[in-house]
């Protein structure tokens, strides 16, 4: 049995600002498909700009909170997962936690009095998306905050742990804590490479945290980059997957495990000196409605057979099956219950 708060992920809670544009926005903002940034003051316009001459959806996001709001889903047992990170007091805030408790999630935000909740531009061109991230409040979150007993509280139940890379722009402190206490306690960690900037510009938060990883996950592109910034001189996507699980690690109670996955190409798994690979669920051209959320909603599913305890190829099976069903409908959204076999 999955027990209550079994699975805590902790990050950055944005309000996905989603609209299908053309190529000659992307060029006037400087954008590229496929990628994840921080706002610039160059960016800022472009939020109100979408708001007036795109058809818009507001949907919650944030990379962790989407993979935790997935693993709920998959899971189907109420307060199964809990999410920490930092909203604004306003009305996007509160919508926010109204959503995350429909979805079964427990949360426990940190509300920031002088920033508004942060949001994320997703920039839909041909089903490929780019997100565009000003964090605002989501920015502000405090150690202070997890170290208050209600909040440790839900640290000391919980059995596995999930942080993608962007809180690494925010709160290193609370990340080492939680990595510290899940290796003392023979705890699971996780976290992901999340984007190509934060394998570059994080380079020594993500090593320090790095040792701590159980599992890493992560898509071609940040692999790649993670290579080139360590100097390894290949873009072999397993030669990669190996080479970061076999990084040193802070604790042996288990092997790391890398989990690259592709796009439509298999997901590549490097663990005990061996690569495997695992087929994605293809999908037509015309099914596909926009790819934002596949790599969370892909850790989403991989996370909820994991708390169970399956084998690692049931967590790939479920992990495609998540990120399937989320490419053919708007953002990480998905219907109300999951079939998944």
């Amino acid at each position: 049995m999955v027990s209550e708060g079994v699975l805590l992920g902790m990050g950055n809670p944005l309000l996905d600002i989603s609209a299908v544009v053309d190529d000659g926005f992307l060029h006037k903002y400087d954008i590229k498909l496929n990628n994840a940034i921080l706002a610039e003051d160059k960016h800022l316009p472009m939020y109100d700009e979408m708001a007036k001459n795109y058809s818009v959806d507001y949907i919650a996001g944030g990379a962790t909170q989407n993979s935790i709001r997935v693993a709920q889903w998959m899971l189907q047992i109420p307060g199964a997962t809990t999410f920490i990170g930092c909203v604004g007091k306003d009305k996007f805030g509160e919508e926010m936690k109204k959503n995350a408790k429909l979805a079964g999630v427990n949360v426990h935000y940190y509300e920031d009095e002088n920033a508004g909740t942060g949001t994320c531009a997703v920039c839909v061109v041909g089903g490929e998306r780019s997100l565009i991230a000003n964090l605002s409040a989501a920015n502000c979150y405090k150690s202070d905050h997890l170290k208050q007993p209600e909040n440790w509280a839900l640290v000391e139940k919980a059995e596995y742990f999930y942080i993608a890379g962007f809180f690494l722009t925010v709160s290193p402190e609370s990340i080492q804590l939680v990595a510290e206490h899940a290796a003392a306690n023979n705890k699971m960690f996780m976290m992901n490479l999340s984007a190509p900037f934060i394998c570059e510009f994080f380079k020594d938060a993500q090593e320090k945290v790095l040792p701590y990883m159980d599992i890493v996950f992560g898509n071609e592109t940040e692999a790649r980059t993670f290579s080139k910034v360590h100097g390894w001189e290949t873009d072999d996507v397993e030669e990669i997957a190996l080479k970061i699980s076999q990084w040193p690690k802070a604790s042996g109670t288990y092997k790391r495990i890398t989990v690259i996955t592709q796009g439509p190409d298999p997901v590549v798994v490097a663990e005990d000196g061996k690569v495997k690979k695992f087929p994605v669920i293809l999908l037509p051209k015309e099914k596909l409605v926009d790819t934002n959320g596949a790599g969370d909603a892909f850790v989403g599913g991989f996370l909820s057979q994991l708390v169970k305890e399956k084998p690692i190829e049931d967590c790939v099976k479920a992990g495609c099956y998540a990120s399937n069903v989320i490419i053919q409908r708007p953002g990480c959204s998905y219907p109300a219950k999951p079939d998944f076999e």
